[in-house]
């Protein structure tokens, strides 16, 4: 070879840092689709319905006190909140998808059954007070998404919904007026409430009572389970998944942040507590593009590294213009993986990119070698790499494991069949 090995390697070192910028390009590019999409869904979310979490049912009663002191007598509006000694919910979801443009957003209809019982005794310190109004309350995120259908039954008895909470710190939802005497009547208040609802990936659920029990069903099967409390047990499939919650007083302390949100203001912690899930993108094509891109270096490598001992060990140059251009039909293949991505799906469009790359360098390498055999094998060693590749995306959880064992075995091949070469004078020993 008339060129010094070293020479070469500085040469192929700067090629490979060159083509590092279409690929940081790329990787932006990625970033801003993804961002894009993120956009559309928060409009869809606009004019439709966004996240949801549901907190309820809850009794509030506000009433009058009266303090005198020294003649003087004053009033002051108070409000006392009563939850449920029982809570039962069954949410059945059904997803559907929103477009705009190319563009898609996951939502859900769900069907809610919540059942339980009130223990009224609490109200009995209230008796000979002047009682402002009681209401049943259900504080829902976005109330827009209230469907036709939703009811509320106290002791068989259906009452008509009414909008608002009557709360300035969760004011969205639905309430009932119910009558106080009524309520003094009897110790055990039974409830049905049947709340239709639609939202935007996520329904939480807050335990407000003092023992709860949730029970959900949907058809997605990518679910990601969301709040301060994991399913007890859950089902899994590509049908769906089924999941049940089960929690008390004593695992939540919810009575006491509930009452921190509504008096003092401080909902954070207690909105924290909730049980629910998020219906997530089991194939979300810009984040596995992004990562696939971000193996563009070894590809680059290997590839390199490839052409460098086919330089090494037959004596044939390699122009650096022509590991230019290898490098350049690499970087293309993540481009038409993200455009294409956006119309077909990651799958298809990995494997017509994948296709399309091979075909073209194998040809290419065919005419650099004025070998057909050299570029056949180049094909399937291309394509066998972009497999490894898909598998290393695939598998998220030993994507790092992968990785190492194929990294370890490339540099177990590269030294072995270099393990003889000569590198003073560039042939092997067994040349000269």
């Amino acid at each position: 070879m008339k060129q010094k090995i070293e020479t070469k390697l500085v040469i192929i070192i700067g090629l490979i840092v060159l083509l590092l910028v279409p690929i940081f390009m790329i990787q932006n590019l990625i970033d801003e689709r993804a961002e894009l999409q993120q956009q559309v869904q928060a409009d869809i979310a606009k004019s439709s319905s966004g996240e949801q979490q549901v907190i309820g049912p809850f009794i509030q009663v506000q009433f009058i006190e009266t303090h005198t002191v020294e003649g003087n007598t004053t009033e002051q509006l108070k409000t006392l909140l009563l939850l449920p000694e029982t809570l039962t919910i069954n949410s059945e979801l059904s997803s559907f998808e929103k477009y705009r443009g190319i563009y898609k957003a996951l939502l859900y209809r769900s069907a809610n059954h919540f059942a339980g019982q009130f223990n009224t005794e609490a109200l009995n310190e209230l008796a000979g007070k002047k009682i402002k109004q009681v209401h049943m309350v259900m504080a829902i995120k976005d109330i827009r998404s209230i469907g036709q259908g939703s009811t509320m039954r106290i002791n068989n008895q259906e009452y008509a919904l009414q909008p608002g909470t009557k709360l300035a710190q969760l004011p969205e939802g639905v309430n009932i007026e119910l009558n106080f005497s009524a309520l003094l009547e009897q110790q055990m208040l039974d409830y049905q409430i049947d709340l239709n609802l639609q939202g935007m990936r996520k329904l939480a659920i807050a335990p407000i009572g003092k023992e709860t029990s949730l029970s959900m069903q949907a058809d997605w099967p990518h679910p990601s389970f969301v709040g301060d409390y994991l399913p007890i047990d859950s089902s899994i499939s590509e049908q769906g998944f089924t999941a049940n919650w089960q929690t008390n007083y004593f695992a939540t302390n919810l009575k006491e942040l509930f009452q921190h949100c509504v008096f003092q203001n401080q909902c954070e912690q207690f909105k924290q507590r909730s049980m629910g899930v998020n219906l997530v993108d089991g194939v979300d094509h810009y984040l596995k593009s992004y990562r696939a891109s971000n193996y563009a270096i070894l590809v680059l490598i290997l590839v390199f590294a490839s052409f460098f001992l086919l330089e090494v060990l037959r004596s044939e140059p390699v122009h650096p213009v022509q590991y230019g251009f290898v490098g350049l039909a690499l970087a293309v293949f993540y481009l038409l993986l993200i455009s294409l991505g956006e119309h077909l799906g990651f799958n298809l469009a990995y494997l017509l990119s994948a296709l399309a790359s091979s075909l073209l360098l194998s040809i290419y390498v065919a005419g650099m070698l004025k070998n057909t055999k050299h570029g056949g094998l180049f094909l399937i060693a291309i394509l066998f790499l972009y497999s490894l590749l898909y598998g290393l995306l695939s598998a998220e959880d030993y994507a790092l494991l992968m990785g190492s064992l194929l990294v370890f075995a490339v540099l177990s091949l590269i030294m072995m069949l270099t393990r003889t070469v000569n590198w003073y004078h560039t042939k092997s020993q067994a040349d000269d």
